[in-house]
């Protein structure tokens, strides 16, 4: 299943980074696509995304979840 998120504050690459790698982290992400320019991250997964983990991995690479 994919789920597409607004993420405000990224500017780089590196803050693309963070958000993949904090993302990649929760339990049944198998892929993470962040178009910086947009701010619109798809999270690919193998189970249903509980949005408060989504929530708190964005806040934990330092950026805001829209919405």
């Amino acid at each position: 299943m994919q789920t597409t998120y607004t993420v405000t504050g990224m500017t780089c690459q590196h803050c693309v980074a963070s958000v993949t790698e904090e993302l990649s982290e929760i339990a049944g992400v198998t892929d993470v696509a962040v178009d910086l320019d947009t701010g619109a991250v798809t999270v690919t997964s193998s189970t249903s995304l509980d949005d408060v983990a989504i929530k708190a991995a964005v806040t934990e690479a330092g950026y805001d979840l829209a919405g």
